[in-house]
């Protein structure tokens, strides 16, 4: 055991900014994983590449970024100003430079730090970067973040800059990009810089009207009056409301998506609200006024202050005046302009003050009945940390199980800290259709909106992440898909904020006297036999019961498998909901009957 003399000058070191990124890697770009989720690391390295390019845009250089990805190998093409040839080498390899300090070359940029193309190319097993500018390029080739060789010369390529790089398998693992993902994240470049065509392994994506056309390829048809729609310059948003329940947000900062909201997003609820109020010469409530709207907003700012290098969550302050007005403006504007929709919103407003109070009496009854629980909610063994815990409720996490014997293991393998377990009695009830006073009067469901915190709405949800880990059988995905259809029917939002997540677990277990592999498809038992050989014995976990909490325990940590809910638009929710959980219908048995498989 080493002395505490041992420790002196020779401990101490001091890392490369190189050697810092490749060590710690996530207070650059946020989580790793293998690209499953659309927040893994690879698509940051992208976005931090394609940012760039439309940068350029944004500041009048260059119509058309050329994006190609094949396997894992990524080229981004810009025709914008190129990097000036002197300094090619230190913008994508030192730290802290950049044009981006300076406001006159980038006046509304996201990438201020200087740090995510050297992110990029530490964190790639090959990068190349190549300017053109004047007729003249300078290229250079790195890997993992070391410069191999450089040349310039003469050129005939239109100005602008090409960057190519490949993750490196040593930080990311066995990782693919998710094109729909990528696809999605286009498309929002696409809506936030009118003008700007990006193609896409020879797909183009373009926008001529915006947040107005994310908004309508959100929510197609579903709403109850026109897409209401505003631009200044420096804010633009877009609004309506549909039948659905609670709010449907999408914020951006220079071009950022802020899935997590912050000052600009309530600086236009507050503004959306005090508009309302003094158009129709009301005092609705913010609730009433808000129950089923769907709106994006973007602004540009000189100095934008993010909560982490992911920049999910906007902090300025000092917007506040400016947004009100450009808000109230709009929105009045809007009203004035469009009576029949005036009309329409009020309705929606006054509809909803009456659905409020019928569902005010009913979460009394409900609260009543559960004053006995309020102490010790059934079947949660909670964790100590929660959301606003500071980084530890940043990780926290609340696995729903079904019964008893599902929870026994994930009770027993996990940390206490940050993962909680709710098991449910048997199957809940099917929600699809049925008014939202309906999961109150239910009493397992309203003890998991207990356990989640959101009785009261999702403002009170008490964990990071929640995880649907149901068993891998018929029964499994059918509570699976019961419990979807709650959360996307009456808490879309918290699907939209990717706080909802499937559990992974292994379907089978090889082992030998020597080695015991654990495989997640039939595939991979195939090849744990063919390693381990015939005579390895062969185990098919039917259900998370059967998995003892020694082995548990490894599933549920640092490498834990999880699969975001994800929405790629909203309207298409009620169409695929109304299929697998309506009403039986002919074409839901032909399909049925058509994708009939055997059990594995």
């Amino acid at each position: 055991m080493a002395s505490r003399n041992d420790y002196d000058e020779s401990k101490i070191k001091t890392l490369s900014s190189l050697e810092h990124i490749r060590l710690r890697t996530g207070m650059y770009i946020g989580r790793l994983g293998t690209g499953t989720n659309p927040d893994d690391g690879i698509y940051i390295l992208l976005k931090e590449v394609v940012d760039n390019a439309v940068d350029e845009f944004i500041m009048g250089a260059g119509r058309r970024i050329e994006v190609r990805i094949e396997g894992g190998k990524v080229s981004v093409r810009d025709f914008g100003r190129g990097i000036p040839l002197g300094k090619v080498v230190e913008c994508v390899s030192v730290i802290n430079t950049g044009a981006k300090y300076n406001d006159e070359v980038f006046q509304f940029s996201v990438g201020l730090n200087g740090v995510g193309t050297k992110a990029v190319n530490a964190l790639s097993s090959r990068f190349r970067v190549v300017s053109h500018r004047s007729r003249k390029y300078m290229e250079a080739v790195f890997k993992r973040g070391r410069l191999l060789s450089q040349s310039e010369g003469s050129t005939r390529e239109p100005d602008g800059t090409l960057v190519e790089f490949e993750p490196d398998p040593e930080i990311f693992g066995d990782f693919a990009f998710n094109m729909e993902f990528v696809e999605k994240r286009f498309k929002n470049y696409a809506y936030l810089n009118t003008g700007l065509t990006l193609s896409l392994n020879g797909n183009d994506f373009s926008s001529e009207n915006g947040l107005l056309d994310l908004l309508k390829d959100e929510v197609g048809e579903d709403t109850l009056y026109e897409i209401g729609w505003w631009r200044g310059d420096k804010i633009e948003f877009a609004f309506t409301h549909t039948n659905n329940y609670g709010e449907e947000n999408f914020s951006f900062v220079n071009g950022q998506y802020t899935s997590d909201g912050g000052t600009h997003l309530s600086y236009f609820r507050e503004g959306f609200l005090k508009a309302v109020n003094e158009y129709f010469q009301a005092s609705y409530r913010g609730e009433d006024v808000r129950e089923g709207i769907a709106a994006a907003i973007a602004v540009k700012l000189q100095n934008p202050l993010f909560e982490s290098q992911t920049k999910n969550k906007l902090g300025n302050a000092e917007i506040r005046p400016w947004i009100l007005h450009e808000v109230k403006r709009g929105v009045d504007e809007f009203l004035r302009r469009n009576p029949q929709a005036a009309k329409r919103l009020q309705e929606k407003i006054v509809s909803n003050e009456k659905l409020r109070t019928e569902l005010n009496i009913v979460k009394k009854e409900a609260k009543e009945a559960a004053k006995k629980i309020e102490l010790k909610i059934p079947n949660l063994k909670d964790c100590k940390c929660h959301l606003g815990d500071g980084d530890q409720g940043e990780r926290s996490m609340i696995f729903l199980t079904e019964g008893q014997s599902a929870a026994g293991s994930l009770v027993s393998a996990r940390d206490v800290y940050t993962q909680a377990v709710f098991s449910m009695r048997g199957k809940p009830e099917n929600m699809y259709a049925k008014k939202r006073t309906a999961i109150y009067k239910n009493e397992e469901l309203y003890n998991m909106m207990m356990a989640l915190g959101i009785e009261n709405g999702i403002e009170g949800l008490r964990y990071a992440r929640i995880i649907l880990a149901t068993d891998a059988d018929y029964d499994g995905y059918h509570i699976r898909n019961l419990l979807l259809t709650f959360f996307l029917t009456y808490f879309e939002e918290l699907v939209v904020q990717n706080r909802v997540y499937i559990f992974e677990t292994p379907l089978f277990r090889v082992r030998n006297k020597k080695e015991t592999r654990y495989c997640y498809s039939p595939k991979e038992r195939d090849e744990a036999v063919k390693v381990l050989g015939a005579a390895a014995e062969v185990t098919r976990f039917k259900g998370l019961g059967e998995i003892s909490p020694k082995e548990f325990g490894q599933f549920i940590g640092p490498d834990i498998r999880l699969v975001p809910v994800d929405v790629q638009t909203l309207k298409a929710v009620p169409g695929v909901l109304g299929f697998y959980m309506g009403k039986n219908t002919p074409e839901r048995r032909d399909y049925i009957m058509k994708n009939l498989v055997n059990d594995l």
